[in-house]
């Protein structure tokens, strides 16, 4: 006999509710972004940042990566990226200074994986600092990001 009536199989178990993130907290010093749920951390990511890391993004061009609170948006699953997900840079404090000093705020600022048209070898792009802004992670650590983040979770990118 192949079967079992000895109680609920594998079919019939409900597939577990994938835990979702409530918010993100990016740490540009070290290089690390969290999900999380309330206190909890749920996962941590190694991640590359613009080409010039140090201080906020002020203006479009310098390669910094923005620091402040802003939000998830807009997901592109066919970006030239290996998915990405747009971060609501430039906020109404970001286009009040850039105003001030006569500069454009600059935007496109994301979450992504790793380009699809690589330019050197894989292990570069996770290694250095090489986006124009943006925060960069591996191919399977964006997968991860893209299905456990809803649209407008906050995300706090720290110095």
């Amino acid at each position: 006999m192949f079967g079992c009536a000895c109680g609920p199989s594998v079919a019939d178990v409900p597939a577990a509710t994938p835990v979702m993130a409530d918010h993100v907290v990016v740490h540009k010093a070290e290089r690390r972004m969290d999900l999380m749920r309330g206190p909890l951390v749920l996962r941590t990511y190694h991640i590359a940042l613009g080409m010039y890391p140090q201080g906020p993004k002020e203006r479009e061009g310098d390669s910094r990566t923005p620091e402040g609170r802003y939000y998830l948006t807009k997901r592109n699953p066919r970006s030239e990226y290996f998915l990405s997900i747009l971060i609501s840079y430039p906020n109404r404090a970001d286009e009040a200074r850039a105003r001030r000093e006569g500069w454009k705020p600059g935007g496109s600022v994301m979450i992504h994986g790793t380009p699809n048209d690589l330019k050197r070898e894989p292990r570069y792009y996770e290694t250095h600092d090489w986006t124009d802004g943006c925060i960069s992670v591996s191919d399977s650590d964006m997968l991860e990001i893209w299905l456990m983040t809803r649209p407008d979770t906050p995300i706090d990118i720290l110095p």
